[in-house]
């Protein structure tokens, strides 16, 4: 189960609370999970209980245990537990993080969009500056990604919002469109653009570099992964094996949704670092070593290397950014 099939659930526990009448609150437009906070339990956890206390007229903990006795036999779920003053904290089921990998095999680069922000309409003024205007075409790339209307007027003065940044001190096109775009677009849009002339050297210290990189790396295991002869098994996989991984494979979707409510591009290469990073930390699991055998384990850690390189291949289109098979 991902965050947003999660966000989904608790959301559709609260609505049928609302129609069954035990509950007197007007229906939020979505539910917000995260990781669990200091004192939380199992996987992920949601303050819905505590915002919906005050309209209701009733204790946080008591509209918890309402949502709680209709979230228990959700699929994906294993267990809701309440903790302090009406925190709901969700333990998914053992292998549930199959379904993330199945999800990704399924959309491909679309992972991660949705239809969240459908009926949403927004025009942007286009711009002259530089940075400014790839903002603004990061932003409307985002929200049709969730399913928004979002368009750019072919005139500076024409329809919609114009968008303001801090320009960057070089011309963007010395760098090349990649560095470009990543200078321009990693920080968030009232601070100072990157310096342009070490986004251009390949080294670990260059964050583009490495989320490059490290899509270049899902896709050689891949490549080498057919040569010793097995494929990626997007099955049940043991979540103990890779948790970082598997996270942030699972927050993708939330990543982009906030990032489109926010029009916040720099949110996203953030988690493509992020991405990179346990990519790259977990790569010399994923082929057999010596005299050993491809096992269903190699399978699904394979399916788990090729998840992360499509999400930052997807992540990197959503930027304009190219991502190369080989580096």
């Amino acid at each position: 189960m991902t965050p947003a099939d999660l966000s989904l659930t608790v959301l559709h526990a609260v609505r049928r609370a609302v129609d069954e009448g035990v509950l007197r609150v007007e229906v939020p437009p979505r539910v917000k999970v995260e990781r669990p906070r200091p004192g939380g339990v199992g996987d992920y956890a949601s303050s819905v209980a505590l915002g919906l206390a005050r309209p209701a007229g009733r204790d946080a903990r008591d509209v918890a245990a309402i949502l709680r006795e209709r979230l228990r036999e959700a699929p994906g779920i294993r267990a809701v537990d309440i903790t302090g003053p009406g925190f709901l904290n969700f333990t998914l089921d053992d292998g549930d993080e199959g379904r993330v990998l199945r999800e990704i095999e399924r959309t491909g680069l679309a992972y991660g969009h949705s239809t969240d922000l459908a009926g949403t309409r927004v025009r942007f003024r286009a711009s002259a500056e530089p940075r400014a205007a790839l903002l603004v075409e990061a932003y409307a790339r985002l929200l049709r990604a969730q399913g928004a209307d979002a368009a750019i007027s072919e005139e500076e003065e024409g329809e919609g919002e114009r968008i303001t940044a801090l320009p960057a001190p070089y011309q963007p096109d010395t760098l090349g469109t990649d560095a470009a775009r990543w200078a321009l677009l990693r920080p968030a849009a009232h601070d100072r653009a990157l310096p342009g002339a070490p986004l251009l050297v390949q080294h670990e210290r260059n964050p583009l570099f490495r989320v490059r990189y490290a899509h270049s790396r899902a896709r050689a295991l891949v490549r080498n992964a057919a040569q010793l002869g097995f494929t990626p098994e997007y099955g049940a996989m043991d979540t103990d094996e890779a948790p970082p991984l598997l996270a942030l494979l699972g927050d993708h979707p939330a990543v982009l949704l906030v990032a489109a409510r926010h029009r916040a591009p720099d949110r996203v290469a953030r988690h493509l670092e992020a991405v990179a990073d346990a990519l790259l930390a977990y790569q010399h699991t994923v082929l057999p070593l010596g005299d050993e055998k491809p096992s269903v384990a190699h399978r699904s850690r394979l399916a788990l290397a090729e998840a992360a390189g499509t999400v930052l291949a997807g992540g990197l289109s959503l930027l304009g950014i190219s991502a190369p098979d080989q580096i």
